[in-house]
């Protein structure tokens, strides 16, 4: 997909960015983000944003998302966890984890 349909073509964006947020969902329900007695350990959190933002790096490599997509698809992410009830720290946290993994540059991968 060109850069100049991929502007007008955010449905694939945003259906990556809810089925980012659904397997936070799965793994770390809001409810427990809003007890902060039931939140789980920091390294199982971080285990769970990280692996979100490993899937994420596959798509901008796999879609060749630019500059203006990775704010889309950021954003996008960012207001969907407000969306469903997520306290803004952890939203915040998972949003910047977002920005700085798809910030990275891409690895090339050679045959051997």
């Amino acid at each position: 997909m060109g850069l100049i349909s991929s502007l007008f073509r955010p449905a694939p964006l945003k259906a990556f960015a809810e089925q980012m947020v659904e397997d936070i969902v799965k793994r770390y329900p809001q409810r427990l983000d809003a007890d902060a007695g039931k939140r789980p350990s920091v390294n199982r959190l971080t285990r769970i944003v990280e692996d979100v933002c490993n899937k994420a790096q596959a798509f901008q490599q796999e879609h060749k998302l630019g500059w203006l997509g990775k704010a889309r698809l950021s954003n996008t992410f960012k207001w969907a966890l407000k969306e469903r009830g997520y306290q803004d720290d952890f939203v915040n946290l998972a949003t910047e984890a977002l920005v700085v993994y798809l910030s990275k540059p891409m690895t090339v991968k050679k045959n051997a």
